[in-house]
């Protein structure tokens, strides 16, 4: 369970600053909100994000995290936004099923 944890960023350790960050960017492509949520974990910050669409009336999100990690929140943001777009272009809606 405890790698589960540090993989969605809710095991960090707190005194240490590790954890959640609230969005640090978002932008629009193709129709989907991208936001970039990367987290503190062991002194860097995880690339991570959702993608969100309202899909038949109903608000989708999906959320990722990637292996890599940057030792600025504005690096691992700017990533993030472009794995957002990434898995837009080869899944679309697919991602929601």
């Amino acid at each position: 369970m405890s790698f589960l944890k540090s993989l969605f960023g809710l095991g960090g350790d707190k005194a240490a600053g590790d954890g959640p960050v609230a969005a640090a960017k978002e932008t629009e492509h193709k129709g989907f909100i991208i936001r970039a949520t990367p987290y503190k974990e062991g002194g860097q910050f995880q690339t991570a994000g959702t993608i969100s669409k309202e899909v038949d009336g109903q608000m989708k999100e999906y959320k990722f995290v990637r292996a890599d990690r940057f030792s600025t929140l504005e690096e691992a943001a700017d990533l993030s936004l472009s794995k957002g777009r990434q898995i837009v272009d080869e899944q679309g809606e697919r991602m929601f099923k």
